[in-house]
């Protein structure tokens, strides 16, 4: 809803006066920048894998690696147009590499993360660290942490980003470094890896672990934390969710706003009240203070969620509140 300077009950000379000082009647706008309710303007959304995956790579036919840096198609929430975010707080974007690329290297103020989609035989590279990417592993890149990207595979290879720009950008506080050569990475011990990488078959192992431990139709989630048990990032936190054969669970609603990925299976999710039916590779959104739902399609066999969040900037700022069904 759009801001209100002026109050057409007042004399216009008087209306004129505030505007040349810049001040503005607060009773205009007050409804607006402290309404009754919460209130954003972020939709439910679905992007599906089969639709977006052919244009990923006809951008990597059309658009040189030297031309984009990162080549990248935005997952644009359609409340939000022009907006480049796929909620208020954050950005979400899917970036293709070919076989023999290199992205150069950078480091900027926003936290980055990675969830690897499709394809095998790239790397991200961080402060040196060499960082394998196969389907479904997490990668961060940290604040102000040179990284940069290559492939040495034969197939091309595409992730999903994740970053934090628009809360960035609200403190004016959004920069980037010039980009810098890659240099040729040496090889990481996983134990070097592990500050930066999450590999999927350690966290689809643990899932189903906990599966095992948990009583039906209550979630199964697991955080990706650092060694000390803090989330992944300073403003962005992550998840693995697992769904048993044909299970249905809801997740509650909460001040954040998180945005999902289809690591395994097919099914559906409500977010509040819009319905999204998802199979492998799908990504949807859910904007903050809506309800959550997932249920699993497959009555046989598992479907599994990859998730990141801002709960972590959310919950410092003190604006944390949630609701279990």
């Amino acid at each position: 809803m759009a801001l209100s300077t002026r109050d057409d009950t007042l004399p216009s000379t008087y209306s004129h006066s505030l505007e040349s000082l810049s001040l503005g009647p607060l009773w205009t706008a007050l409804h607006v920048l402290l309404p009754k309710e919460r209130m954003t303007a972020a939709v439910p959304h679905h992007w599906a894998w089969r639709d977006v995956r052919p244009l990923l790579h006809e951008a990597a036919r059309l658009v040189p690696i030297e031309q984009a840096e990162r080549r990248v198609l935005v997952l644009e929430n359609p409340g939000l147009k022009g907006m480049y975010r796929v909620t208020s707080t954050l950005f979400a974007g899917l970036q293709v590499i070919l076989p023999g690329e290199t992205a150069p290297s950078h480091h900027h103020t926003p936290s980055a993360l990675r969830f690897v989609v499709d394809g095998e035989g790239a790397f991200t590279t961080v402060d040196g660290i060499k960082c394998e990417m196969a389907p479904g592993d997490f990668i961060i890149t940290p604040p102000m942490r040179w990284h940069d990207h290559g492939h040495e595979g034969r197939e091309p290879v595409v992730w999903l980003d994740g970053l934090d720009i628009p809360l960035v950008r609200a403190f004016d506080a959004s920069w980037v470094s010039a980009v810098r050569p890659a240099r040729p990475p040496a090889a990481a011990s996983a134990a070097a890896q592990a500050e930066f990488r999450w590999p999927w078959r350690a966290m689809r192992q643990a899932l189903e672990e906990s599966a095992a431990r948990t009583p039906k139709d209550e979630p199964v989630v697991r955080a990706y934390v650092t060694a000390s048990g803090a989330p992944a990032l300073p403003t962005l936190g992550a998840h693995a969710h697992w769904l048993r054969a044909g299970e249905r669970v809801r997740a509650g609603r909460s001040t954040a706003s998180r945005v999902f990925h289809v690591v395994e299976g097919r099914g559906e999710s409500r977010i509040g009240e819009a319905s999204l039916t998802w199979q492998r590779g799908d990504t949807f959104v859910a904007p903050p203070w809506h309800w959550i739902e997932h249920a699993n399609g497959d009555a046989r066999a598992p479907a599994a969620l990859f998730s990141y969040d801002d709960e972590p900037a959310v919950r410092a700022l003190g604006f944390w509140q949630e609701e279990r069904p």
